[in-house]
């Protein structure tokens, strides 16, 4: 048996032609739907990439499972479906971006050693990870920067990355530049 699960960051069913958008034609989402199971009545547990996959893979909230910031590991003994399913027998792998950050500490604290599977799976959110993909390629098979940036820079927002630089981040009291994607700065507005 197989288990194919895509999560994307940014994908709304009701822009999907199999939850019936009239225009948008998405043939290959369509056939997989067609073939398995869709989710229709799922939500989002947090507006953060890490937090949300964190609450998929332990199927808790994200005040239970304690994952409030993309930089934040799941703790040692948090189980996972990927955990699951290698109990189950099964080869639990991900392929993309998991958000899964290595705790240090606690793997060191509990003699894992390093480069075993085991450290590999507690980094990954329970998953052996077969191709990982964070959204960078050292050599990109699309241009790096598709002209937005640049249209970005010509309406006055300046840097190597006018996006992360100006629409995720925001000021602070103290006057300091800070990352929108943290909860701590949710309350406060984008610099744009």
């Amino acid at each position: 048996m197989n288990i194919l699960f895509i999560m994307c960051d940014q994908l709304r069913a009701d822009y999907l032609s199999c939850f019936g958008h009239p225009y948008l034609n998405t043939p290959h989402i369509d056939a997989l739907a067609g073939r398995g199971v869709r989710f229709s009545n799922a939500f989002c547990q947090a507006p953060l990439c890490g937090p949300s996959r964190a609450s998929f893979y332990t199927g808790r909230y994200v005040a239970s499972h304690g994952v409030m910031s993309n930089e934040d590991p799941l703790k040692l003994g948090e189980l996972t479906l990927g955990d699951y399913l290698s109990d189950a027998g099964m080869e639990a792998v991900v392929v993309g971006k998991s958000e899964g950050h290595f705790n240090a500490q606690a793997t060191s604290r509990f003699n894992v050693p390093p480069g075993s599977a085991q450290e590999q799976r507690l980094s990954n959110n329970g998953f052996l990870p077969y191709e990982l993909f964070a959204g960078l390629y050292p050599d990109p098979i699309l241009p790096a920067d598709l002209g937005y940036s640049d249209y970005l820079r010509s309406h006055g927002f300046g840097g190597d990355n006018p996006w992360e630089t100006w629409a995720n981040s925001a000021i602070d009291n103290d006057g300091k530049i800070v990352s929108g994607w943290q909860m701590r700065n949710a309350a406060l507005a984008a610099r744009v």
